[in-house]
């Protein structure tokens, strides 16, 4: 089964900053800001809510069908779609606009600042879902029975929640860094659209004060609101009641950067094969454990047997 990940690609470009930021901000003087950090240390992802799900998905044995809008400067991202076996088909390019790209400079007390240019991203609503179903058809692809819209631009956001449901093509809302962009009329639109909603805790808690809805209000709505709540694991509610999922241990923490959107691929996987969701949760969560060991969000490389075995240790049951 194919399903259809609707959201952004983007670079993420991460600088190290030895000191501290606030030795070099003066808190009297923040009216004529004028500072530059020396960052030894660089180095630039593959990043973006679309890829890393694509990603953690065709990890899993999945297969992804990337739609977004790249820049003229996406040629490495190309070849890393390519090497993991993941279809550029509905990748469409801007060429005079560059990839979306996030710069991160960190200091030694984890205090970050990150400026965010979203380039080709902001064209997303020229893509379409029927010219994905159209195209693969003709080409007699698997057609996608399933599909996340996660953070892109906001018209395009808009657009494909719109396209996937008259389609009939389950999907689930992922709103993400981009909750903020609509209002609460809006999130109740995508909730009625919707298959099925995933935030963390915190847009859980933006979500339901926009909407002035409780989330158990706003589950009764879709077939399941999954919540991701950091090291306390997640929750799902669905049909009336909610499951609790724990977190999978890990020895060593590394980068929590793209954790949600491995956790949504293994929420793919799991809809896609039809697994109850205590074990689809489980399998979410396991993601997420194994992503956080890594530096970056497309740098864990497990096979899928390594990560059906890493489940069967975690919970003593195979998938």
């Amino acid at each position: 089964m194919a399903s259809l990940i609707c959201g952004s690609i983007a670079y993420d470009t991460i600088m190290s900053f030895e000191g501290r930021f606030q030795d070099q901000i003066l808190a009297d003087q923040i009216h004529i800001l004028n500072v530059a950090f020396l960052v030894p240390s660089m180095r630039r992802e593959f990043g973006g809510c679309a890829g890393n799900i694509a990603y953690n998905l065709r990890l899993l044995g999945g297969e992804p069908v990337i739609m977004a809008t790249v820049g003229g400067d996406a040629g490495p991202y190309y070849d890393q779609l390519a090497k993991y076996q993941i279809s550029a088909d509905h990748v469409r390019e801007i060429p005079n606009a560059f990839t979306a790209q996030a710069m991160i400079t960190t200091d030694r007390d984890n205090n970050q600042i990150t400026a965010f240019h979203p380039g080709a991203m902001g064209e997303s609503h020229l893509n379409r879902v029927a010219d994905v179903l159209e195209s693969r058809a003709q080409k007699k692809f698997n057609q996608p029975q399933l599909a996340i819209v996660a953070p892109d631009g906001r018209q395009g956001m808009v657009e494909h929640c719109q396209q996937l449901a008259e389609a009939g093509i389950p999907f689930i809302f992922d709103p993400g860094q981009g909750l903020p962009m609509f209002n609460g009329e809006e999130l109740l639109r995508f909730v009625e659209q919707a298959t099925y909603l995933a935030v963390n805790d915190y847009e859980g808690e933006m979500l339901s004060q926009r909407t002035g809805l409780s989330l158990e209000k706003i589950s009764e709505s879709v077939k399941a609101l999954i919540m991701t709540k950091g090291a306390q694991g997640a929750e799902i509610h669905t049909a009336g009641k909610k499951i609790e999922i724990p977190v999978v241990p890990t020895q060593q923490a590394i980068d929590p950067t793209g954790c949600g959107d491995a956790f949504r691929g293994g929420l793919l996987f799991g809809l896609e094969q039809g697994f109850d969701w205590e074990t689809t949760g489980r399998l979410a969560s396991l993601m997420g454990s194994i992503k956080i060991a890594s530096q970056g969000p497309q740098n864990h490389e497990p096979s899928a047997a390594e990560i059906a075995e890493r489940f069967k240790s975690a919970f003593g049951y195979s998938y």
